[in-house]
């Protein structure tokens, strides 16, 4: 099983594959300075497998890469900026 992630701006989501099938989905409104990640999930059939995880901390790494602010108006995205600091926003807040 290898999980793909990959950015469908036009539908502002970032989506994982398993062998090209989509499983699970982070949903997004991208601005000039920020991004704000409204509603993470994955297939029922594939809870557990710590695909949402794998899923947000690829979408986290592109907005550092381009330098946004995140705002996580998502209760998982918000949960795993708490678990993982290194990855809050310079001012030091998750959201």
């Amino acid at each position: 099983m290898s999980a793909q992630v990959r950015d469908e701006s036009d539908a502002s989501r970032y989506v994982i594959e398993i062998d090209g099938a989509v499983v699970g989905a982070a949903y997004y409104n991208r601005f000039d300075d920020h991004i704000v990640f409204t509603h993470t999930e994955v297939d029922e059939g594939h809870q557990g497998e710590g695909l949402a995880g794998t899923l947000v901390e690829a979408a986290l790494n592109d907005a550092r890469t381009a330098n946004l602010r995140v705002v996580a108006l998502c209760p998982y995205v918000r949960g795993w900026l708490q678990r993982h600091p290194d990855f809050q926003n310079p001012q030091g807040t998750p959201a």
